[in-house]
């Protein structure tokens, strides 16, 4: 599968909603994100962590519940009308080519290198440039891993769904001892990333920090652009995304939900 995605017009690009069957707000307030961009945008690409954990396409499959359903639902709407590309994230990485044939979706590459009215940029969802946390970067490379995976898909529902948490809270417990620079980027990985593809602007989500690097590489100016993370169920709420056209990549706050 090719990296390179050439797309025209009006892109829209967002990040980490974590949705799931506690997360009834940011839901809508997402939902409503995507009416916006069908008849706003010419396509939509989501990188990653839309859902807070994926157990397999199978639990999209065969009898999804409610809060699911309808995100499906509204995904198939705007695949109807405009191109929609969707990444995954470290919550979701084993999203594969059975829920894009149910959503219309296309599966992003990683990284993906998008050709658009602003120029070349390198869109990825971010974990993997976290290289000062060893633990969860060997934790990634194994559960990357398609045997491992093969075997986890094998399991019933039910266990998958228990791993799944049991890992969600091992990870949310062993943040909290973490320094936060530990969590975030490493400037030497970005460096490497800028180099190696040969872009000048960036594009990630993950570490929740959103806002706008400027850097130099090898003598070149380069911009670094952090999405937004999305929650809807706390105060004060927060949202949005990247819109990139003709003037270039900004970010755009998300309204509140209603």
């Amino acid at each position: 599968m090719s990296n390179d995605i050439t797309l025209a017009g009006v892109v829209w690009v967002a990040s980490d909603i974590h949705l799931g069957p506690d997360t009834p707000e940011t839901a809508r307030a997402f939902h409503q994100f995507l009416d916006q961009a069908r008849t706003q945008a010419n396509a939509l690409i989501l990188c990653g962590d839309i859902f807070d954990a994926w157990i397999g396409d199978d639990f999209a499959l065969r009898d999804p519940p409610g809060w699911l359903a309808c995100s499906l639902d509204k995904l198939k709407q705007v695949s109807a009308g405009i191109p929609l590309w969707i990444g995954r994230g470290n919550r979701d990485f084993l999203m594969g080519e059975r829920l894009m044939a149910l959503t219309g979706a296309s599966l992003l590459p990683e990284p993906a290198c998008l050709h658009t009215d602003a120029g070349k940029i390198l869109l990825t969802h971010g974990d993997e440039y976290c290289t000062a946390d060893a633990g969860y970067q060997r934790f990634r490379r194994i559960v990357r891993r398609p045997c491992v995976q093969r075997l986890f898909l094998a399991l019933s529902l039910k266990l998958r769904r228990g791993i799944a948490d049991w890992a969600r809270r091992r990870s949310m417990a062993s943040n909290r001892y973490k320094a936060a620079h530990i969590m975030d980027v490493d400037p030497a990985a970005i460096e490497q990333a800028f180099a190696r593809h040969g872009a000048r602007t960036l594009v990630h989500g993950h570490t929740h920090r959103p806002a706008v690097h400027s850097l130099a590489v090898n003598g070149a100016a380069c911009t670094r652009i952090v999405l937004p993370d999305w929650d809807y169920e706390h105060q004060p709420a927060r949202g949005g995304w990247l819109v990139i056209d003709a003037g270039g990549p900004r970010l755009a706050q998300a309204s509140k939900s209603s």
